[in-house]
């Protein structure tokens, strides 16, 4: 049985769920937001299926349900936030109005958000970005669940990487991907489906390939294509860990002791003016941008995120479809908050 809910109304279930696990207002309703972004756009990874983990995150005392993010003075072109322990949502929200402005005026700024503990997809924050007009490229690390490529045991993140690119009058650019094969969290949504992986998606303990995602999750992911992946993951490690002084992945698993739990580390968010960067020469970089994107589509492809798109335009039409027990899971949630989790 099919239940369908707005997506208002899909967002205060959640928000009244972290509400009831002691969360505060700043922190439950930009969570809640970024939850219901990922179930409205059908990546089920990154849905209420996150809720279970920040519960249990809480209920560790891993994470401030209750911080006020910080803003740190300035006027350069860094703009840090302290996320003061909680969630990187409510510390993103906070700096995004500063980044707009400061990448506006000098044509290129980066965020900083430390001290954060991170769970949502990088591609709501792209997005946000790009509503004002302004290239993004965003990144940060996670816990140790990546084998380097030769190697056999976990040393690097899943360390996502997003990018957008704002379209006049239609959905962005947007790219979001993980430096590994596969996101942790589709490892386990197949094992909780008793679904095996696909080959060359992990290895087990020992360091031998496997398809079982229980083996793969006590072992370790790999990096998507090789060498390549690897030293994309690296430079996150370096950019979003070392350079902006927080937790690299190795780090930051040792801090929290368990993969099953929310990493805390850093974001890093860069913001670009296509103006300002294309001042003086030939051309609208906007309208040079979409030549190039009617010439990948004119080819039989497709951008990156149209089944996302199409899948918010079906949600917003008709509501969120969840199953009987996704629907179950949300009144446990909102009935037993962190009685709920173990």
């Amino acid at each position: 049985m099919q239940h369908i809910m707005s997506i208002p109304a899909l967002r205060d279930r959640i928000d009244a769920i972290l509400r009831r696990a002691g969360m505060n207002d700043i922190q439950a309703r930009a969570l809640a937001t970024v939850i219901t972004a990922g179930e409205r756009d059908a990546c089920k990874s990154h849905g209420i299926y996150r809720i279970e983990g920040v519960l249990r995150t809480l209920k560790a005392g891993k994470v401030n349900g209750n911080a006020h993010p910080m803003l740190h003075p300035g006027e350069g072109p860094i703009v840090r936030v302290d996320a003061c322990g909680g969630f990187s949502s409510p510390a993103f929200e906070m700096g995004l109005p500063v980044l707009v402005d400061r990448a506006r005026r000098l044509g290129l700024a980066a965020m900083v958000v430390n001290d954060c503990t991170h769970f949502s997809a990088l591609w709501p924050e792209v997005e946000a970005v790009t509503e004002h007009g302004l290239a993004a490229l965003v990144m940060c690390p996670s816990y140790a669940s990546v084998a380097p490529a030769g190697g056999n045991r976990p040393l690097l993140g899943t360390n996502p990487l997003a990018f957008g690119w704002p379209r006049p009058d239609r959905a962005p650019y947007v790219f979001d991907f993980a430096t590994s094969v596969a996101a942790r969290g589709e490892i386990e949504l197949h094992r909780r489906a008793g679904k095996p992986l696909p080959e060359g998606w992990a290895v087990d303990a020992e360091g031998r390939p496997t398809t079982d995602p229980g083996a793969a999750l006590a072992g370790a992911m790999l990096p998507f294509g090789g060498h390549k992946g690897s030293a994309i993951g690296t430079m996150i490690e370096l950019l979003a860990g070392a350079m902006i002084g927080d937790l690299t992945s190795p780090e930051a698993l040792a801090h929290l002791g368990t993969t099953t739990l929310a990493p805390m580390h850093g974001e890093l968010v860069l913001a670009f003016s296509p103006e300002a960067f294309a001042a003086g020469r030939p051309g609208n970089p906007f309208a040079r941008a979409e030549a190039l994107f009617d010439a990948i589509t004119g080819q039989g492809a497709r951008l990156p995120s149209e089944r996302r798109f199409a899948a918010r335009a079906k949600a917003e039409a008709r509501g969120i479809e969840l199953t009987e027990a996704e629907a179950a899971q949300l009144q446990r949630f909102l009935d037993l908050g962190l009685d709920a989790v173990g």
